[in-house]
């Protein structure tokens, strides 16, 4: 894979994937399966996604975790390394709770856990394959590097 954009571009365009699509799968690194979550992004804090879970989600415990992420149109894909903990803040949860979330949180807030993922590290990808890579995929030609993806390693989404 060639790296065409820089491993910022890379993050910038994740971040932007996410709000056009906001949803990860979450997972301990304990041997439990990940679980779909709805993310939630607070700009003034960069390497850091939010979700809000039921007090009772495996995920409330926290811990080291992975999340794995896949744009609406599959032309984007994440899988990033931190840890997760509960975030108790009340002026956080206020700052990030809204209708969609709500509506899972029948009782509201005294339902819910805000659980906040540390990013340490992640790896993005953007499949933005050109347009001579792309009729070469129809006719079974070989596509190469300058035609292909872009990747990112990195250790900040910020």
């Amino acid at each position: 894979m060639a790296d065409h954009d820089s491993p910022q571009e890379i993050a910038a365009k994740f971040i932007a994937k996410v709000k056009e699509s906001p949803f990860i799968m979450l997972g301990l690194m304990n041997g439990e399966h990940s679980e779909p979550m709805n993310v939630k992004i607070d700009d003034d804090q960069p390497n850091a996604l939010f979700v809000f879970a039921g007090k009772d989600n495996r995920a409330v415990k926290g811990g080291d975790a992975m999340v794995q992420f896949v744009g609406k149109g599959h032309d984007f894909f994440a899988c990033l390394k931190g840890t997760v903990s509960q975030d108790n803040d009340p002026v956080q949860i206020d700052k990030l709770w809204d209708n969609r979330i709500e509506a899972w949180f029948p009782n509201g807030k005294a339902d819910a856990t805000l659980l906040r993922f540390d990013v340490d590290s992640a790896e993005l990808w953007e499949t933005d394959i050109s347009l001579s890579g792309r009729v070469k995929m129809l006719f079974g030609g070989s596509i190469t590097s300058n035609e292909s993806s872009s990747h990112a390693k990195v250790d900040s989404i910020a």
